[in-house]
């Protein structure tokens, strides 16, 4: 769903609190919203079919799973045509190291985030698997020191 005009207060409720606690159960979430629950549910139902809500998961500490070494990385492309960005994306979706990418204006193709248990073994992936991917005109990488903000978008009027 691309417009909001169809996301009422209601529906914004709905969303900020699935946000803060995606386990609650209906019962739950139509108390914490003012509804009962069966116009509750067809409204989550409704937000789900729409794609305003995605899916649900668990937020993970990437540390405590082993893999505190984050780095961002900026990678431009020698041909910026359809066929070499569908390449380039269909080889990097093999690499689960590569947690995040997006495609970025600029002087940059690409933005990529990418999660290692250490330097050693983000180097190793670099230099063993990443560099040889085909069509990369240049690489550069920036370590993060440490995440300074997390969050999810604002449901604005919730």
């Amino acid at each position: 769903m691309h417009n909001s005009a169809n996301i009422d207060a209601i529906d914004r409720k709905i969303l900020r609190q699935l946000q803060d606690n995606a386990r609650l159960t209906n019962q739950e979430l139509s108390e914490k919203v003012g509804l009962s629950p069966s116009p509750c549910l067809r409204r989550l139902r409704r937000l789900e079919a729409d794609g305003v809500i995605t899916g649900y998961s668990a937020s993970i500490d990437e540390e405590k799973l082993g893999l505190p070494v984050a780095v961002f990385m900026s990678v431009k492309l020698d041909k910026q045509i359809d066929s070499a960005l569908g390449a380039f994306e269909k080889e990097i979706s093999k690499h689960p190291e590569i947690v995040d990418c997006w495609l970025m204006t600029g002087e940059n193709d690409y933005l990529l985030r990418i999660l290692a248990p250490g330097l050693r073994e983000y180097e190793a992936f670099l230099t063993g698997i990443f560099t040889k991917i085909p069509g990369i005109a240049s690489i550069q990488s920036s370590v993060s020191l440490r995440r300074v903000k997390s969050s999810q978008p604002s449901v604005a009027g919730a």
